[in-house]
């Protein structure tokens, strides 16, 4: 489980990073993780590497789709006025819940308020865990009839 919260947040540093930078487009998958020198590279675990990897080439490859679907729950604040953290929490964690169907939307919400408590502001945990509560039941139910 440790490797997995690793790989999020190296998923979550690189999207930061692209996103912060103008560089976030679908399909652009980024060969190495901004974040981390190549140095400590050589020293993470294969498994959070792979999985990091993973949530940033689905997050990518489906953005406009999990950005639609945060524009929709997040009424009160547009997208673009979401904290770059925050709204690459949230990415990750509607891809993580639309497609990959191990991680139980519980758990997802879960790594998602633990990410907001370490890098976001005091607050903000809520807001995501709000945002993907109020999701989750309609995410269920599309992910049952695909």
């Amino acid at each position: 489980m440790r490797n997995r919260h690793l790989g999020r947040e190296l998923a979550l540093a690189t999207l930061y990073a692209l996103d912060f930078n103008g560089e976030l487009s679908q399909g652009q998958i980024p060969s190495d993780f901004p974040a981390v020198s190549q140095e400590e590279q050589l020293h993470l675990h294969p498994e959070a590497v792979i999985f990091a990897r993973f949530l940033i080439a689905g997050t990518l490859e489906h953005l406009a789709e999990i950005d639609s679907w945060i524009t929709r729950y997040s009424i009160n604040r547009p997208i673009e006025r979401i904290d770059y953290i925050d709204r690459n929490i949230l990415r990750i964690s509607v891809f993580s819940m639309l497609y990959v169907q191990d991680i139980h939307s519980n758990v997802v919400i879960t790594e998602a308020v633990q990410l907001s408590q370490e890098y976001s502001r005091e607050v903000n945990y809520k807001f995501i865990n709000g945002m993907l509560d109020s999701m989750r039941k309609e995410i269920d139910d599309h992910v049952k009839k695909s």
